[in-house]
């Protein structure tokens, strides 16, 4: 096994009220050199609360969207490994980190995909429904700064690195993240916002596979 360096990159877009929970089990992971969170024009606390929290906080002036605001974080280090993770996450544990990791530290993988078991029911049938939407994911730097297009993407970013996986022949592979689930987007704006939002990140997702250019 390698020991490579490993930044945490954490898009997030008004989450003052949910990053703290995610940053929280990162202050005890050894196999972390950065946590980086990029507030995505965020008009709340966010980059208040990641700052307390002792992270490196990049402020963009105006919403990007979820692709531009990872490769930001990715910009913003050297580190050989990017670990990736939403900011509304519920009950991330340094466990769920190692085991991201350990594929990439043993040479199995390019890139892991967690997969959400055993958490809330709506994450886990969300989860069933589109897996390889899943954005906890440990991914070789080489990867991503090979592929600047992924900035386009917005909500799309997941399912665009699957398929430049797919195409460059990238070793992907799945790991278990038991008891882990998110804030649903209709818990965080109500129904009808919620509702919206969600069909607008259903919306990017689909232009993104379309309009994203592969190199």
């Amino acid at each position: 096994m390698i020991r490579l360096e490993v930044a945490a990159v954490i898009p997030a877009y008004n989450e003052a009220k949910n990053i703290g929970r995610v940053l929280a089990p990162l202050r005890g992971c050894s196999e972390l050199s950065q946590v980086i969170v990029v507030s995505d024009g965020s008009t709340d606390q966010t980059a208040a609360v990641a700052r307390k929290m002792g992270a490196q906080v990049i402020e963009l002036p105006k919403n990007k969207g979820k692709g531009a605001a990872v490769m930001a974080g990715v910009a913003a280090t050297t580190a050989e490994v990017i670990l990736l993770l939403d900011a509304d996450l519920i009950g991330l544990t340094a466990q769920h980190v190692k085991t991201l990791l350990e594929p990439i530290f043993t040479q199995e993988a390019m890139m892991t995909i967690g997969c959400f078991s055993g958490g809330r029911l709506a994450t886990d049938l969300s989860q069933h429904m589109a897996p390889k939407l899943n954005g906890q994911r440990a991914i070789r730097r080489e990867l991503l700064v090979a592929h600047p297009e992924l900035a386009q993407s917005g909500y799309g970013f997941e399912v665009v690195m699957n398929r430049l996986a797919q195409v460059n022949r990238y070793k992907v592979v799945w790991v278990d993240l038991p008891h882990l689930s998110q804030v649903l987007k209709e818990e965080k704006l109500g129904l009808a916002r919620g509702v919206a939002a969600r069909m607008r990140m259903y919306w990017q997702i689909l232009r993104a596979l379309v309009t994203v250019k592969l190199q």
